[in-house]
């Protein structure tokens, strides 16, 4: 591995925040959580360089909702890029998640990487696809960048989980993207969120990471929905300028008692 610094990326995703702060998602206050992790983030030894938010960031799609998101990520002063999932409402994303240091590119370059973020949404759906459009663009912005190492981001997983209610809601064309990823050698890493677990595969060089909510986890290999006792956490990745990175699961010590018998997930 080189030793020079590294770029230091802090994923962050399904947040599930609600307009009306005391809301809660299944018993769990979310904006607590949140800020249980924005409060993990900013004691890191080396402050990240850049924070990807990888979807479902409101559970109500609502502006006061991603206005909260806002106020509470301004004071860490760390550049931040987003990409919508199955519970966010892209209008009201755009029109507010582009202020200061929060920016909607979808293509950028930081510490001699390149990003590609990609819209997973299928308006109305809680399973994820990619367009035509949307991998014609990924497929031009790649043959554009090929001597710098990509890390790709979208919000639905491209592969089954393991578990029966989750793998109905996966990115329904997988086999679309990895035709065009295969085409690509640079691309090293692909994250994402949905899944509210720790996941992680590799398919020829590329790795597939999944990451933690911010609130409520999923309990990995259920056949039905299931909530899992781990507590909420976040994604740091060391990418080095050479193609190499690590990367380790951070949780917090945040906990709440969740009402399993609440609708609203």
């Amino acid at each position: 591995m080189t030793s020079l610094s590294p770029l230091r990326v802090v994923q962050i995703t399904d947040v599930h925040l609600f307009a009306d702060g005391s809301q809660r998602l299944l018993g769990l206050p979310t904006m607590e959580s949140f800020q249980a992790v924005l409060s993990q983030v900013n004691l890191l030894k080396c402050k990240p360089d850049l924070i990807l938010l990888t979807g479902d960031l409101s559970q109500d799609g609502t502006p006061e909702s991603y206005q909260k998101l806002q106020r509470w990520l301004t004071p860490l002063n760390i550049p931040t890029y987003w990409l919508p999932g199955n519970h966010d409402f892209l209008p009201a994303m755009e029109q507010v998640l582009d202020d200061g240091m929060i920016s909607q590119e979808k293509s950028f370059e930081v510490g001699g990487w390149h990003f590609l973020l990609l819209n997973s949404q299928v308006l109305g759906c809680v399973h994820g696809y990619l367009t035509r459009e949307t991998l014609n663009w990924l497929d031009q912005q790649l043959k554009m960048s090929r001597d710098r190492p990509t890390l790709v981001g979208l919000h639905h997983p491209p592969f089954m989980v393991g578990s029966d209610w989750l793998d109905g809601s996966t990115l329904q064309n997988p086999e679309d993207l990895f035709a065009v990823l295969d085409r690509h050698s640079q691309v090293k890493v692909v994250l994402f969120g949905h899944i509210h677990q720790e996941y992680s595969q590799q398919r020829r060089q590329v790795q597939y990471l999944g990451t933690p909510s911010t609130c409520i986890q999923f309990e990995p290999g259920s056949e039905d929905f299931a909530l899992g006792d781990e507590r909420p956490g976040f994604r740091l990745l060391h990418l080095y300028p050479d193609g190499s990175w690590w990367t380790v699961v951070k949780r917090t010590s945040y906990s709440h008692q969740l009402d399993l018998a609440a609708k609203g997930y």
